[in-house]
């Protein structure tokens, strides 16, 4: 069944490290070997053992719309015919820029970047720059990409593996990097009366990368006071949930506005890209207007710009697309809970827009800590048992899953029965 992609794997294995360019995709999570893709088409991906899977992953969040989606890729195409890249100014980025700042009253302007990391790396400078101190204030579970600062006690693929940090962060790094309980008022508080040089609060408002656990309203809302009541700056990490929670992402389901928003995945539409978002009076302290400085070779690339524009227009223009969105997510998660429930299995589940999560637990996590003490060893198999029937998940606990446009309510009852079989074998 998996005999091609675990040659291939083997292969890969002696010339790139653990043969995978990204930790997580190696399976590890679920004691599995990891399907090597072929392509995509709509809803599905298909393997080079000849595999079919409904896809739930997405390429981690980007594909709204699903696979090889003819608008997005008809337009990939054109401006592929006129060159990839330029390193130098083009109509896109200002077009896509527009699309971006029209939808909030509160940002003025965007830089984009090539990926999420870079993106809140950016971000993070600019808030010191801005705010003139030094420390950073991050939470247990929030992944904010692989820059040495961010890299303790972090979600998704570091979890996965169970290292709170990584070697090869210097420890001078790690000593601005003060962490708090996601969730959690009172740790916050601490971390504000053990430092008075904190530049920023960077969270992830809705996270996903700790499984799918939204931020409390009164959690954000004492991380919009005691930034404004210390002099920092609060940045949203919406790489994951940018036009995937809502059209104006995690900002929008939530009362809480953030000083700068990054983004990523979503609006490049699956091709590599990312951003950082703000008020003018914010993002004119970068250069050239300013002395914070940032800059790439491939940022605004022309490629990545066209992709991103038809697909934030598309949704732009069609808004109720949510609404379907997440009715398909809390169909399927509510049917997997009534499974396990049926089979004496306890399954916590949760919704945000197109997003979705589901822990092998009693009690709902509120954060890395709860998560930890869920069944690792049920979603391991469960989710080797879905793959076999044919339905593809994020390969760890610690990650969310997502709904396209192309799926259709029979994919999702076609994955419940499937599930329901799965949970009554699995107890």
């Amino acid at each position: 069944m998996f005999e091609k992609s675990l040659n291939a794997y083997n292969e890969a294995k002696e010339v790139i490290p653990g043969g995978v360019d990204s930790p997580v995709r190696a399976f590890k999570g679920v004691l599995g070997t990891p399907p090597f893709i072929d392509r995509g088409e709509g809803a599905y991906l298909f393997d080079i053992d000849g595999n079919k899977y409904l896809d739930f992953v997405q390429s981690w969040g980007p594909l709204i719309f699903g696979h090889c989606d003819k608008d997005i890729e008809e337009a990939v195409i054109e401006t592929c015919k006129k060159g990839l890249s330029f390193g130098a100014p083009t109509l896109l980025e200002t077009s896509l820029a527009h699309e971006i700042t029209d939808m909030y009253d509160y940002i003025d302007k965007v830089r984009f970047v090539s990926s999420g990391t870079e993106a809140v790396m950016s971000a993070i400078r600019l808030a010191r720059g801005v705010t003139g101190k030094d420390d950073i204030l991050k939470f247990e579970g929030c992944y904010h990409g692989h820059s040495d600062s961010l890299l303790v006690q972090a979600g998704s693929g570091l979890a996965t593996f169970g290292s709170p940090s990584s070697p090869g962060v210097p420890a001078d790094l790690i000593k601005h990097t003060l962490l708090s309980e996601y969730n959690n008022i009172e740790d916050l508080k601490k971390c504000f009366e053990n430092s008075s040089d904190i530049s920023c609060i960077i969270i992830e408002p809705i996270a996903g990368n700790m499984g799918l656990i939204p931020a409390e309203q009164d959690f954000l809302k004492a991380c919009r006071d005691l930034c404004d009541e210390h002099g920092a700056l609060l940045i949203f990490d919406e790489v994951m949930t940018g036009f995937r929670a809502s059209l104006t992402g995690a900002s929008g389901t939530v009362d809480t506005k953030a000083d700068i928003i990054t983004f990523g995945k979503v609006i490049g539409a699956g091709m590599p890209v990312g951003a950082f978002a703000s008020s003018a009076s914010i993002m004119n302290h970068l250069s050239p207007d300013g002395t914070v400085y940032q800059a790439g070779t491939l940022s605004g690339n022309p490629v990545a710009m066209s992709a991103g524009l038809v697909s934030l227009k598309k949704l732009k223009a069609n808004p109720e697309v949510y609404v379907s969105l997440n009715a398909k997510a809390v169909k399927l998660t509510n049917g997997f809970k009534k499974a396990a429930s049926e089979n004496g299995i306890s399954l916590q589940v949760n919704t945000r827009g197109s997003m979705f999560g589901f822990f092998f637990c009693e009690n709902e996590p509120k954060n890395f800590k709860d998560v930890g003490l869920c069944n690792f060893d049920y979603f391991a198999k469960f989710h080797n048992e879905m793959l076999k029937k044919g339905f593809y998940f994020a390969c760890s606990q610690y990650e969310a899953g997502f709904i396209s446009t192309v799926m259709t309510d029979d994919m999702v009852n076609e994955c419940i029965e499937a599930a329901q079989e799965v949970l009554a074998k699995l107890k």
